[in-house]
């Protein structure tokens, strides 16, 4: 078995008001991700999420 593509799904409740911030973070994650660094090259790595206001 060989892992070409690594799939992760966020869901966020976040506050009010704070949107792009969390879009902002989730943008950007990958580039302060240990693992993220590691495997970058090697494989896909896609990302999608859901954030929801209260």
């Amino acid at each position: 078995m060989k892992i070409t593509v690594i799939r992760t799904h966020f869901t966020l409740l976040i506050p009010k008001g704070t949107r792009d911030a969390a879009e902002r973070a989730l943008n950007v994650f990958e580039k302060a991700c240990p693992v993220a660094q590691t495997l970058k090259g090697a494989i896909q790595l896609e990302n999608t999420w859901n954030i929801t206001e209260e």
